[in-house]
């Protein structure tokens, strides 16, 4: 299982030590449920029975919470009493000290923008149950000697067995644009390549492969790296010389900043042609925003570059310029923080027949998704659902469930730190995800996943059951009408 937590690059050493610290606390509390009450219990279950063996994870999990929350009463009771009680004194705060600067206040308060929902807590040892869930379903798809992605689809659709599957299209980062870099592009934190549908899945990865090669290329041939041919136009290119090219990152691709969305699109663009292809018709582009990183509370807006800000209405605007502007864009991944339903909406009608707009972080807690037979988030084409923590196989079947029958995508998607552990594949090729988000072409954790999606596309084009996928958009400005549905993606060029 792989980790919950989503610690920066560029985090301080006692923060990355507290983290590991965590993490090694909770493994050794999973390990412990295990291999005491979750053996005991499990013992002697039909693994095939995949629903039953969920329940009784779910059953334990929830008494742990129990448990957690007693303790936290007692504890909290405990320094009540050791504290006292709490002696009150009146001091004036600085708001009322200023009263006089009335308008910067009421400017604030017209359009507030809604603070964060605080993160919700990870209880120690809740690997234990992903990890317990996923072992039964690799153990039911073994006595059923069946592959596990068979095994997922049979347990989503109560064991019929589909005659075609649809590999899931693979979501390739090739750059990690850093948010805290001297750069001044705030806005992208991925750029994700997505191959033709008519391409094999071999063929889109040889295809992104050229294109990564040819990036690297022109970032380390001098004069071609971001921001120098602005600066030799000025003279000023031997004064202030571009970053240099960076490391490979935790995402395994290139990690570079931009000073502009404009000058990262075109160097892409140029690296396309350079090799003979053309973006938006032999390969196409989704970003990720992760807007939640963007935001100034203080300001109640985003930064999308270094001193520009925009409220989210603003930033609305600028992503239906942008993705008219530049139409090989087909996806947007997180472009407004979750808070911001009424844009969500607003983006989703203006620009959901031309684009899918994904929600990632909204999504981080699978247990918390689910209400009744809804997703308990914004207006959005799709959802990166991650196997994490407390899921269970079963999460994940009910959940694209739910998506399918409300015209939502799919994404299954990699954490940031990663196990080398396959079964993200499986699990994508079953549910019938429509997109897999694994990170870059680097990186044994990540290539292990690339590989085991070609194997899988082997196997389903030698037994004759491979079925050509589809991109369509829902046109969410006519969703009174049902099944407005539109493949805008032209077929690609032979290069």
């Amino acid at each position: 299982m792989a980790t919950h937590s989503q610690i920066p690059e560029n985090a301080l050493p006692e923060t990355i030590e507290a983290d590991e610290k965590e993490r090694n606390d909770s493994v050794h509390t999973a390990v412990e449920w295990v291999n005491e009450a979750l053996n005991t219990m499990l013992r002697d279950l039909d693994p095939t029975d995949q629903c039953q063996a969920d329940k009784i994870l779910g059953e334990y999990f929830a008494n742990k919470i129990e448990e957690k929350k007693e303790i936290e009463k007692e504890e909290e009771e405990a320094a009540k009493v050791t504290r006292g009680p709490p002696s009150s004194h009146s001091t004036s705060t600085p708001k009322q000290k200023k009263g006089g600067k009335s308008g910067k206040k009421v400017s604030v308060e017209v359009n507030p923008s809604p603070p964060a929902e605080p993160a919700e807590p990870v209880l120690r040892g809740s690997l234990a149950i992903g990890g317990t869930s996923l072992a039964i379903a690799k153990a039911g798809a073994t006595v059923s000697h069946v592959p596990l992605y068979l095994h997922t689809a049979l347990l989503k659709h109560n064991q019929e067995s589909p005659k075609e599957m649809t590999l899931p299209l693979p979501m390739v980062t090739v750059l990690n644009c850093e948010k805290n870099s001297p750069t001044k592009l705030k806005l992208v934190k991925e750029v994700i390549l997505i191959p033709p549908v008519e391409l094999s899945l071999q063929q889109g990865i040889e295809r992104v492969l050229d294109i990564q090669k040819e990036i690297t290329r022109m970032l380390e041939s001098p004069g071609k790296r971001p921001g120098s041919q602005a600066d030799s136009r000025k003279g000023k290119a031997q004064k202030a010389p571009p970053p240099p090219l960076k490391r490979i990152s935790h995402l395994g691709c290139l990690t570079i900043g931009y000073d502009s969305l404009e000058q990262l699109l075109l160097q892409l663009q140029r690296a396309c042609n350079n090799i003979g292809l053309e973006l938006g018709t032999d390969m196409y582009l989704a970003i990720n925003c992760a807007a939640h990183e963007l935001m100034d509370y203080g300001k109640g807006k985003y930064q999308i570059l270094t001193g520009t800000f925009k409220s989210p209405d603003e930033m609305v605007a600028m992503y239906v310029e942008m993705i008219n502007k530049f139409p090989f864009i087909i996806a947007l991944i997180d472009p407004l923080r979750k808070e911001d339903r009424e844009q969500w909406s607003s983006i989703c009608c203006a620009l959901g027949s031309k684009c899918y707009l994904i929600a990632e972080e909204a999504a981080t807690q699978i247990s918390k998704l689910k209400t009744d037979q809804d997703i308990n988030i914004a207006t959005c084409s799709g959802v990166v659902l991650k196997y994490i923590n407390q899921t269970k196989v079963s999460d994940l079947i009910e959940l694209t469930g739910i998506l399918d029958g409300q015209r939502r995508v799919t994404i299954l998607g990699s954490p940031d730190r990663e196990s080398s552990d396959e079964s993200l594949v499986d699990l994508a090729v079953g549910l019938g995800a429509r997109f897999l988000k694994l990170g870059g072409l680097s990186r044994g954790e990540r290539v292990a996943k690339y590989n085991r999606l070609l194997a899988v596309e082997e196997e389903l084009a030698a037994n004759g059951a491979l079925r050509e996928a589809k991109l369509e958009f829902v046109d969410f400005a006519e969703e009174s009408q049902p099944g407005q549905l539109r493949n805008v993606l032209p077929a690609p060029q032979q290069a």
